[in-house]
Parts: structure tokens; sequence; C-alpha cells
């Protein structure tokens, strides 16, 4: 990213750096009580990617969208879970889904020069 950026751009990383701790929260401790703040966090992000024409943002744009899709499907698994009770398979779907948003989280800091 060349320059300094604008306050889309700042929003976006604040939001993106909210979705990253929320992942750190989950792997750390496991509390599925979390999944909100992630869903939540997730749901800014894409308020302030959404529509954004900044260029940086449109290059990240295919990362952004793994995030979105994989929040989706975390929140459609956790639904179909009996009584909230998440057993190996529903488990080793949020594994999944959690690490391509953890990938694309890292992607996404990588274009824009956070690490």
């Amino acid at each position: 990213m060349n320059g300094e950026p604008n306050q889309t751009i700042l929003d976006f990383c604040t939001q993106l750096a909210r979705v990253n701790r929320a992942l750190a929260d989950l792997f750390k401790t496991g509390d599925p009580v979390l999944f909100g703040e992630l869903n939540a966090a997730v749901k800014a992000l894409h308020a302030v990617e959404s529509g954004a024409k900044e260029p940086v943002l449109e290059a990240v744009a295919e990362e952004c969208k793994v995030i979105y899709v994989n929040s989706d499907l975390i929140v459609k698994l956790l639904r179909t879970t009996e009584g909230g009770v998440i057993d190996k398979g529903a488990q080793k779907g949020l594994d999944k889904f959690l690490h391509n948003i953890d990938s694309a989280v890292v992607n996404i800091a990588g274009a824009l020069g956070l690490v």
C-alpha cells in the first residue's frame, strides 16, 4: 500500500484486527461464545469493505470473500448442531473454516503491508 491510508482503509484494518483477535481468542480458549464476536467482526469488516472504491481494498476482495463465505458456513454449521453440542464432525468442519479465515486474514494483512 502506497501513501497514507484514508479513513476507510483505517476502518478496514481496525475490523481486520478485530477478526484476527476473535480468531486468536477462539484458538486459545475454544469458547463457543466467541463465535458471536467473530461473526460481529466479520459483519463489520464487510460493512467497511463492500462498496469501497479504494484500489487496495478491491485488490483484497477475493480474500475478503473467503472470510465471508467461511463465516457464513460456521454460522450454518453451528445452527445444525443438536442442542449446541459440537461433535467430532462439526469440530472438524469448524477447524477447517477457521483455518480458511485465518489464512485469508494473513494474506490480506500481507497485501496491506501490515506483516
